[in-house]
């Protein structure tokens, strides 16, 4: 139950809550902080705690942070919330065998997902302690499941993002949906693509949702100092081609049609290689491959080592299995940076969006003869850089107006808490 001095007295009226913000740089943390620069007094909740050179930035920001869990019932909460999610930890270790049933297997994620409502529940209440007059109170990265239940153990309305639907509710977790099913009229889901707010509304009909593409253009595109510098933080000559693969390697991730692509390569090719988890045993393979140099950076990387390993690269490679839909961090940070892009059609909507781009190279999902030639191509000739305008290509706004964006959500929501539970402690 630990409050930072920061959020002693916190009056700022928009409130964030990020329970991933314990996490060290990537998508998520980068839009929490533009969003806090763009509002100043920005109040920033982290129930599971927060990165330490992310808590830096925030301050300088001018945001107010809470750690933890305020008041007994959040604490409650986020105790409870632990042993939770170290029990559905021990439980995955243990059903890990295929010979258990499916039902059985996927019991661990159940408990997961009671978790994370524990966490978002948790987090509310602290807001309502902390910021008792704001109307305004958005989770950055929501549970795809009980949402009505964080609004009525939270005591609050809210505006929440779901980036994606990992884990569908088995039948204790409906029951409990269903029970709570009233708190859903207290809450805003905002899904950063259209895939997946049709599969949410398949799953929860009566939910109010919306699309909004989640990253926020900061505007700070790298500089040619910047790119000057990547190259030499890499000792890369400048007249060498460089792609970078950023990013842990998941499941919606086609790394097996880059495999393949590299060991077709005809022409010399830096690649950077940078996240977590990645697969050494690929690794191995690429810094054998005859045209491949191969440069790593594994486990998370903080913005200014992210912005060195963009600035090194002639463009980043973005390649996932056909039809996964959910919003690619990556994709806007080509934009954002101003990196040129190779990426798979995975994604109708977004092969749409940049088929007309002269920065970007789409080429057929899964075909690794397609993507050798396309890195091919950008080794005998440099992309186009995107400029200023790319973002807007891809729906993405600035920070100021994705703040004011969701104000105006947060503030059409009834916040009224009676019939909630009053705040108590």
């Amino acid at each position: 139950m630990n409050s930072t001095p920061d959020s002693q007295g916190a009056t700022g009226s928009l409130v964030l809550i990020e329970p991933y913000a314990y996490r060290l740089g990537g998508h998520h943390q980068h839009a929490l902080l533009a969003l806090a620069r763009a509002r100043q007094g920005t109040v920033v909740i982290a129930p599971n705690g927060i990165a330490r050179q992310t808590a830096a930035a925030l301050r300088e920001a001018g945001a107010q942070l809470v750690t933890g869990g305020v008041g007994v019932r959040a604490w409650v909460m986020l105790r409870a919330a632990g042993l939770l999610a170290r029990l559905s930890f021990t439980g995955r270790r243990a059903l890990r065998s295929h010979r258990w049933p499916v039902a059985v297997r996927r019991s661990p994620h159940q408990i997961s997902l009671l978790a994370r409502c524990l966490v978002e529940a948790a987090a509310l209440r602290t807001a309502r302690r902390r910021c008792p007059e704001a109307a305004e109170v958005v989770i950055l990265s929501a549970s795809e499941a009980l949402h009505g239940a964080a609004a009525l153990l939270g005591g609050l309305g809210h505006v929440r993002f779901v980036h994606e639907l990992v884990t569908a509710e088995d039948g204790p977790v409906r029951l409990l949906g269903r029970l709570a099913r009233r708190g859903e009229r207290r809450v805003t889901v905002l899904c950063p693509t259209a895939a997946v707010r049709d599969e949410l509304i398949a799953r929860f009909p009566q939910l109010t949702c919306g699309v909004r593409v989640f990253a926020v253009n900061d505007g700070l595109r790298l500089t040619d100092g910047e790119r000057d510098g990547g190259r030499e933080a890499f000792s890369i000559p400048a007249a060498e081609t460089v792609v970078c693969l950023v990013g842990g390697w998941w499941p919606h991730k086609d790394i097996t049609v880059i495999d393949r692509a590299l060991a077709r390569l005809t022409e010399p090719l830096n690649v950077i290689v940078t996240g977590h988890p990645l697969d050494h045993e690929v690794l191995a393979r690429w810094k054998n491959l005859p045209n491949v140099r191969l440069h790593t950076e594994p486990g998370p990387l903080s913005e200014p080592v992210l912005r060195l390993v963009y600035a090194a690269a002639d463009a980043a490679l973005v390649a996932r299995h056909e039809g996964a839909g959910k919003e690619s961090g990556l994709v806007m940070d080509t934009a954002r940076y101003g990196v040129p892009l190779i990426v798979s059609d995975h994604d109708p909507h977004l092969t749409a969006q940049l088929k007309d781009q002269p920065w970007a190279r789409i080429f057929p999902a899964g075909d690794p003869a397609a993507l050798a030639r396309v890195l091919t191509d950008l080794v005998h000739r440099p992309f186009d850089l995107p400029g200023p305008g790319a973002p807007k290509a891809l729906d993405m706004w600035d920070a100021a107006e994705h703040a004011a964006f969701l104000t105006r959500t947060a503030r059409a929501l009834d916040l009224n808490t009676s019939g909630m539970g009053g705040p108590g402690c």
